[in-house]
């Protein structure tokens, strides 16, 4: 996706390129990229409280998250963190979520992304779900949400848990949600990207509601991080057709 969109505004000699890291040597691999000529890098999952942690300087909207997903090298070793994930959920929605109530499940970082965002936006009401209650008061209490033991009706459903990455006739029943309750969200979002729908979200299709997945949500914040980087508009159309070939 990255790739394409560098190369559609004319950084074909750019790279982006995956770099797996255990969690015991993210510190260090981090600090080593900008010496190293890295201009700046995405985090994804287990880190992204790890890449605030490290960072020199961060935007507010990271600080009030307490999660990065985007840093940016600049010279004497600073390391900028910023967090795309807020912003690219809101621009992925149908609608502004101003006034909505919101379930999100999860308490990870994209959890504490969307919680957060769905707040800025001036969301009417937010509630966490997890599947270790403690986590889901700790975040609520954080950002100004609202912890739950079970799903209840809602206009908003985010799933920011990890149920779907699998198999992708993956049920879920590791979720609060029974199928013929789905009914009850006008709009469910799956930050879990795959190739095809997961069970979720096909069965909230079905279910009449309004759909967005983790794909979409993934161009979106991509493309902030690529504006970040370069200085240039990204090609939302070009970056969205490479994320799904």
């Amino acid at each position: 996706m990255q790739a394409a969109a560098l190369a559609a505004i004319g950084l074909g000699d750019w790279r982006y390129q995956p770099l797996p890291v255990p969690p015991e040597l993210f510190e260090e691999t981090v600090c080593a990229l900008g010496p190293a000529g890295l201009l700046g890098a995405n985090v994804t999952v287990p880190h992204k409280r790890a890449a605030l942690a490290v960072a020199t300087e961060a935007t507010a909207r990271a600080r009030a998250i307490g999660a990065a997903n985007t840093l940016t090298f600049g010279p004497d070793g600073a390391i900028e963190a910023e967090n795309t994930d807020a912003p690219g959920l809101i621009a992925s929605l149908p609608r502004s979520p101003a006034g909505a109530n919101a379930l999100v499940l999860g308490a990870g970082g994209s959890a504490r992304a969307a919680v957060w965002a769905l707040l800025d936006a001036g969301a009417g009401q937010v509630s966490v779900w997890n599947r270790t209650p403690a986590r889901a008061q700790a975040l609520a209490q954080e950002l100004g949400a609202r912890a739950v033991a079970r799903a209840a009706p809602a206009d908003l459903l985010v799933n920011c848990t990890s149920v779907g990455r699998g198999d992708p006739a993956e049920t879920f029943k590791a979720l609060p949600l029974a199928a013929d309750s789905l009914d009850e969200y006008q709009c469910v979002v799956d930050l879990v990207y795959r190739d095809g729908e997961t069970a979720l979200l096909a069965e909230a299709r079905l279910r009449g509601a309004q759909v967005v997945d983790g794909i979409e949500i993934l161009v979106r914040q991509g493309a902030l991080s690529l504006e970040r980087w370069t200085g240039r508009p990204a090609p939302l159309d070009v970056m969205r057709a490479a994320a799904r070939g």
